[in-house]
């Protein structure tokens, strides 16, 4: 318990974020916690093996791994939707904010101010753009105009658009439209999966810009499932590396990004070089981790 003067000394925080005590820095209490979680589909096929990990409020999490290493699962277990698919949490718990999302209905966990961007751009093709918008908020008390506009200043080309129907809008405009309709829930913690797949490279930095702003201006903690590892190390502060249901390395991401195995297997670089992803993906020495 800071004494009084301690607590005068506390400068330069802000919720969620490290706060200054004493000259020591004390680090953010985690927003999301998900601990030994067991996820099983159709009742045999085990996805999940004892998965733990910590998001802590107000930062930018990385999950990387390679395909079907889980990283898709793991969102939707945190989100509720696992149980859609024929899926099913049997162990372990996920808390946010100190409290069990577990067994919760997935549009109650969206109130509880998490959203899920799911890969593939899911947006709703026959609405318009402000319909799918409209569609977004259906979890708070209606558009909130205020909202709606806060949307169009992060992504001006759907303001530009927002009557058309979103099945005519370009790869990268339907991404920022499924990343503005979850916005729209007002989110705390925003997950994305995999929001770069399929974008040009220029549309690729203008998204990742978007994510960094999003989460230094408005303070939305963001956990970040993405296969271009080198993007999402640049702007994420730790890290996590998956391989067949659990995690096998975690650390600050600049200490990832500098790992050789994580160079070699996920950014295709070695000591010698850039390897081709041909070289990385049948490179026979099993991972130091592993």
């Amino acid at each position: 318990m800071p004494s009084p003067r301690d607590a005068a000394s506390i400068d330069g925080s802000t919720e969620g974020r490290p706060a200054k005590i004493g000259g020591a820095t004390l680090p953010a209490r985690p927003a999301l916690e998900v601990n030994n979680v067991e996820v099983i589909y159709d009742e045999v096929i085990l996805v999940l093996r004892g998965l733990s990990l910590s998001v802590p409020e107000g930062s930018i999490v990385a999950l990387l791994g390679s395909n079907g290493a889980g990283k898709s699962t793991t969102l939707k277990a945190i989100t509720g939707l696992v149980s859609t698919e024929h899926g099913e949490v049997t162990e372990g718990s996920i808390q946010f904010r100190g409290e069990e999302l577990t067994r919760l209905d997935p549009a109650e966990i969206v109130r509880r101010g998490l959203s899920l961007v799911m890969e593939g751009r899911h947006v709703f093709e026959h609405l318009s753009v402000r319909e799918n918008l409209v569609a977004g908020a259906y979890t708070r008390s209606g558009l909130d105009a205020e909202r709606e506009q806060m949307v169009y200043d992060y992504f001006p080309s759907l303001k530009e658009r927002s009557a058309m129907r979103a099945g005519y809008l370009s790869g990268g405009e339907q991404q920022m439209l499924a990343i503005g309709r979850a916005l729209m829930a007002e989110p705390t913690l925003l997950m994305l999966d995999e929001p770069s797949l399929g974008l040009a490279p220029k549309l690729v930095k203008e998204i990742f810009d978007i994510i960094k702003r999003l989460n230094r201006e408005l303070g939305t903690t963001v956990l970040l499932v993405e296969q271009n590892a080198r993007r999402a190390l640049e702007i994420a502060e730790h890290g996590f590396i998956m391989e067949s249901g659990r995690i096998v390395l975690d650390g600050p991401a600049a200490e990832l990004a500098d790992n050789p195995d994580v160079r070699e297997f996920y950014l295709g670089l070695s000591e010698t070089g850039r390897r081709s992803y041909r070289d990385v993906k049948h490179y026979r020495r099993r991972k130091r981790w592993l």
